[in-house]
């Protein structure tokens, strides 16, 4: 149950019109930057960071792993309402903001659901066999 009153809660307190339009150059690019900006920053510092031998992955990680990991992070809502409110002051820019920052939290919790649900094995389908 918690795991549908928290996003509910979430998204009501987020003040995000629903009759505004979804397309626009505005939402779009804060989507995309939620659904490709994030994985590809985090991918790219994860892997510099293990080639420069300043960090490693825990034993066992995945590139697949990662993948669905940093998809997962493109879930973003405090940082990105905060972000928008500073950038842009009148209603309509806020509020296109507000419906960039819901389209790409959802696409990437959907997105590193499935690239996880795929590479990651579970316990009780391995019991099964």
């Amino acid at each position: 149950m918690t795991f549908l009153v928290v996003p509910v809660f979430a998204f009501l307190n987020a003040g995000v019109p629903l009759s505004g339009a979804v397309a626009g150059p505005l939402p779009e690019a804060v989507a995309l930057g939620l659904i490709l900006g994030k994985p590809v920053g985090i991918l790219g510092v994860s892997f510099l960071m293990t080639r420069l031998r300043l960090a490693q992955l825990p034993s066992g990680v995945t590139l697949a792993q990662m993948i669905g990991l940093s998809l997962l992070c493109g879930i973003g809502f405090t940082m990105s309402l905060f972000i928008g409110g500073l950038a842009f002051r009148d209603g309509a820019h806020v509020d296109a903001v507000r419906i960039g920052i819901l389209c790409g939290s959802i696409v990437s919790a959907i997105a590193g659901f499935i690239v996880l649900n795929a590479v990651l094995k579970r316990p009780d389908a391995q019991k099964a066999t």
